[in-house]
């Protein structure tokens, strides 16, 4: 008996999707269509709807005409297909699921075309010239910064405010971005995970110099308004020449009313703010890397608030860009606060830095605790170098110095204990004894406000003979200055340790613990510590003076005097200070690291949060 024939498939009815009146019949009765094939046009309310075919096939019939009012759901047409084919995101599925790329659309086609003439791909020369002059691109220390696949781009296809002046197709070549490239991206998420959230913005040299234009400028207060919204720590790239006269498309008569100084300022004291100057950064550029918390500046760097034509323009003289705030005199002077060899090392500094302010890390190992019962030395007169005994009572690696080349009779640094990150200020014995300087003491009060803003524990390790005294160092405001110490640290809210491990005299062993030995949560010290009001030679002589006046014979008054001293020096040792409970304990050199940890452990989280302790930290 022979095989029964198979049925043709029943035509499958192509219906409208919305209510509507037909505007164009494409096909006819027994026309074959390909997949995805326009058949029908159905507008409602001004927009058109396509109808197309689902597969290939045949119409079978057509149920409409043109301007006719259709129903959703009513039937167009039918179609008897010849195989199941869909169209997808502008590819063809076939029945075995290969997939075959459509004729890419026009509009899709020219994005695609502009957004590479954006990226560093589609500018060869400008890449060249820039690592010629032995510097990376802008996005190149993006890409190095950020965890790949992060980064999401505000305004990448901004243009130069100068269509009056240039032609489109040159603004797009020559402007790219308006040289500013920003959004909002993670660092180190492999440590902190989505705590790792972050905003970049970077100047781009390779744009007019990295100038500031009027698209620029909209870029940033865009930018900068999301970053208080969203509470977004910052990498500010600064490197730039200010000020871009050659905008011409928005009318102005000062021009000072760019709001992204004061957006930026506004952000202090509420997210972590970190500028990384390479080349030449002067005039607005300086201010915005001026304003931010910490500033890493290359060797290359000049650094400046007027840069070379402003000066001449002053009638102040001729210099290079070179001569104008480099890193030598930015760095001695404390305006920089990392020094770094490039961009690289920069980049590589920055994302150690946001690290501090993003969390606590877990994986860290500790130095040998029983290296620091020989870091200070018997002999009280002999100098050491504290940064050892640093490095030893830390996480092995996590020490990073601010401000070293400034003020350096103090440290300030960032580390971390068991993971949680701390901020330290300690006097430094290898420099002037550790006196406490005019310069010295600005650069720990600001340190301290910037780990009080972002609710970070603050460790003082005192080794110091006081306020350095004299009539020159008066003539520095030193009663102003120092008194900044006291006003600070006694208004701290995040934990607050102190450490003597040497000489605690007077008003400047006062000023590194917040006014008093009983102002931090925990005051320690090593057998090697002596505290007191002054320094003990200075006491003796002042307080012995018409007893050893009176000794007539020189060897007898000197004997007399080195007696007086011994039992001062007995008096003022950690181990006596401790009996008047005036410090909570002395302590095995070797045991810090754990009774700092402990306590911190047991310290409340401050409050407020992070971001709304201060309104602002200070600049300098």
């Amino acid at each position: 008996m022979p095989d029964a024939q198979a049925s043709p498939p029943s035509p499958t009815p192509i219906r409208s999707p919305s209510a509507g009146v037909v505007q164009e019949l494409l096909v006819g009765p027994g026309e074959r269509v390909e997949p995805d094939q326009l058949l029908a046009l159905v507008e409602v309310m001004k927009m058109e709807t396509e109808i197309r075919a689902p597969g290939a096939g045949t119409v079978t019939g057509v149920a409409v005409a043109v301007g006719e009012a259709v129903d959703e759901g009513t039937t167009i047409c039918g179609l008897a297909e010849e195989r199941h084919q869909a169209a997808a995101g502008g590819l063809i599925t076939d029945e075995d699921g290969s997939r075959e790329p459509a004729d890419e659309r026009p509009d899709l086609a020219e994005l695609v075309e502009r957004v590479g003439r954006v990226l560093d791909e589609g500018r060869a020369e400008a890449v060249e010239r820039r690592h010629d002059q032995g510097g990376r691109t802008a996005r190149e220390n993006l890409a190095d910064l950020v965890d790949e696949g992060s980064f999401v781009e505000y305004g990448r296809l901004a243009l130069g405010a100068q269509r009056a002046r240039r032609t489109e197709e040159e603004l797009i070549a020559k402007t790219p971005a308006d040289g500013v490239i920003g959004g909002t991206a993670r660092v180190n998420g492999e440590l902190f995970g989505e705590d790792g959230r972050c905003a970049v913005v970077s100047y781009d040299y390779t744009v007019l110099a990295g100038t500031q234009g009027a698209t620029g400028h909209f870029k940033k207060d865009r930018l900068f308004e999301l970053i208080e919204r969203m509470r977004l720590p910052v990498v500010l790239f600064a490197e730039g020449g200010g000020g871009r006269p050659g905008d011409t498309d928005y009318a102005t008569g000062s021009a000072l009313t760019a709001r992204a100084f004061a957006l930026w300022g506004r952000l202090s004291g509420r997210v972590p703010r970190i500028a990384v100057v390479a080349g030449r950064c002067f005039a607005g550029n300086a201010a915005l890397a001026g304003t931010a918390d910490v500033i890493i500046a290359t060797e290359s760097s000049s650094l400046g608030m007027g840069g070379p034509a402003m000066i001449e323009g002053g009638g102040l003289g001729s210099f290079s860009p070179e001569e104008v705030g480099p890193i030598e005199v930015q760095e001695a002077n404390g305006v920089v606060d990392l020094r770094v060899a490039d961009e690289a090392e920069a980049v590589a500094a920055a994302k150690q830095l946001l690290s501090y302010f993003q969390g606590s890390t877990g994986g860290w190992t500790a130095p040998d605790q029983e290296g620091l019962r020989d870091v200070v030395p018997e002999s009280r007169r002999r100098a050491y170098e504290l940064r050892e005994l640093l490095g030893i009572l830390v996480d092995e690696g996590s020490l990073l110095e601010l401000r070293r080349g400034f003020g350096r009779t103090m440290i300030t640094a960032f580390a971390r204990l068991e993971g949680r990150p701390i901020g330290i200020v300690a006097n430094d014995p290898a420099e002037q004894a550790g006196a406490i300087t005019s310069d010295g003491a600005d650069k720990a009060a600001r340190f301290m406000q910037l780990c009080e803003a972002f609710a970070i524990p603050v460790l003082s390790v005192v080794d110091t003979p006081g306020m350095m005294v004299g009539p020159a160092v008066e003539e520095t405001a030193l009663v102003r200055h120092c008194s900044r110490l006291f006003a600070v640290g006694s208004n701290l809210t995040v934990p607050l340790l102190a450490l003597v491990v040497g000489r605690g005299y007077g008003l400047g062993a006062q000023a590194m613990v917040g006014g008093s030995f009983l102002e931090p949560l925990l005051t320690l010290a090593w057998p090697s510590a002596e505290l007191g009001p002054m320094g003990i030679e200075g006491a003796v002589r002042l307080g012995m003076r018409d007893e050893l006046a009176a000794i007539e014979n020189a060897e007898d008054r000197e004997q007399r005097f080195r007696d007086l001293v011994g039992a001062m020096r007995h008096h003022f040792r950690a181990l006596n200070v401790a009996t008047y409970f005036e410090i909570d304990d002395v302590i095995d050199p070797a045991e810090t690291r754990s009774k700092l940890v402990s306590t911190l452990a047991a310290a409340p989280s401050p409050a407020p949060p992070a971001g709304e302790r201060v309104r602002w930290v200070d600049t300098w």
